[in-house]
């Protein structure tokens, strides 16, 4: 299993992109960051510097939307990071929440999803597509190479996943949800003529490296991440009712939801995620020792997981980031003896 981590980029960007170098240092095989302009600084530009300071890494957004960025901008920027650094981006794609919300926009719908993913990738690949009524081609971009991953959690999104997308992203680490969501996708693709098993599956969650006796401290620094997903919840909800095939445990948690403030958007200490339980925190994140975070990761493993991303949003980055490398990322490693 790989493990990439997941930035916001908070300024000064100099601070991300030491976290970035960091993690590649530690072995971690990608450096993700969320993408909502207005709250956070633009991550393509603070992408270039990491690219540029490292070597190994692939980075990319967790994740973009077809709304805030015209899709031709966006494979021809994609393009343009593959032709100076050697491959090393992928797209992580989804309706939209943050960067839509906050001036007042709605998330796409899945058919302008479905395009977008389509347009994006042909391009980005060095491939002509159909364009507002003209086929249109990078014609620089032929060595290019850019996988789409798409996140969603509902069943008509999991079915675009499966049979449009390169890779899933599931953002949070809940194993009953997890087995759901990834048969979900996988049944999608089977039914469309694709190999299931060709879907890069990415489990993305907060991780907090700390002693047991210490859960309740490191729940509050990572409930906020139960009020993010609460509003995909709600979109669900809205969309498909309280009775439906998405599992209760993915939705009943956002009964007494009420309401949402973007500006404390992914920070601890966030003030309207008091209606999230500590149970959701337990399943939805993954907290405490080494052992804990092995235990689920070979869970997740089980289940097919082929990459867990943590959201490194709490205080305690640099402890959690040097856990990661020194122990967890070790041990998910084969070893193999050097003389027998």
């Amino acid at each position: 299993m790989d493990v990439g981590v997941v930035l916001q980029a908070t300024p000064p960007a100099a601070r991300v992109i030491d976290l970035a170098k960091r993690a590649e240092t530690y072995g971690f095989s990608h450096v993700w960051t969320f993408d909502s302009h207005i709250l956070w600084e633009e991550p393509y530009v603070i992408y270039s510097q990491i690219l540029n300071e490292t070597r190994n890494v692939v980075v990319g957004p967790m994740v973009t939307n077809p709304a805030t960025r015209d899709w031709t901008v966006t494979a021809s920027t994609y393009a343009t990071l593959n032709e100076m650094y050697g491959n090393r981006t992928v797209c992580g794609i989804g309706r939209g929440d943050s960067a839509v919300r906050v001036t007042n926009g709605k998330p796409t719908t899945l058919a302008t999803m479905r395009e977008s993913i389509h347009v994006i990738r042909e391009l980005a690949n060095g491939r002509g597509v159909e364009y507002n009524g003209s086929t249109i081609t990078l014609p620089w971009a032929s060595k290019s190479e850019l996988e789409v991953w798409g996140a969603g959690y509902g069943p008509k999104a999991l079915k675009l996943i499966g049979e449009t997308c390169d890779g899933f992203i599931l953002q949070l680490a809940d194993l009953s949800i997890a087995e759901w969501t990834i048969g979900s996708v996988r049944s999608a693709a089977a039914a469309a003529g694709r190999d299931p098993d060709d879907i890069t599956v990415c489990v993305a969650a907060p991780a907090y490296v700390g002693p047991a006796d210490n859960v309740g401290y490191m729940r509050d620094q990572c409930r906020w991440f139960g009020g993010m997903v609460g509003n995909h919840v709600a979109d669900i909800v809205a969309r498909y009712g309280e009775s439906s095939t998405v599992p209760a445990a993915l939705t009943d948690y956002i009964k007494d939801r009420e309401e949402y403030d973007y500006n404390q958007h992914g920070q601890a200490g966030n003030t309207h995620t008091a209606f999230v339980p500590d149970e959701i925190i337990d399943r939805f994140c993954i907290l405490g020792p080494v052992e804990a975070q092995l235990e689920r990761l070979h869970a997740l493993g089980e289940l097919g997981v082929d990459q867990f991303a943590l959201y490194l949003q709490h205080d305690g980055k640099d402890h959690t980031l040097e856990q990661y490398g020194e122990h967890v990322i070790p041990a998910l490693r084969e070893q193999s003896l050097a003389r027998q």
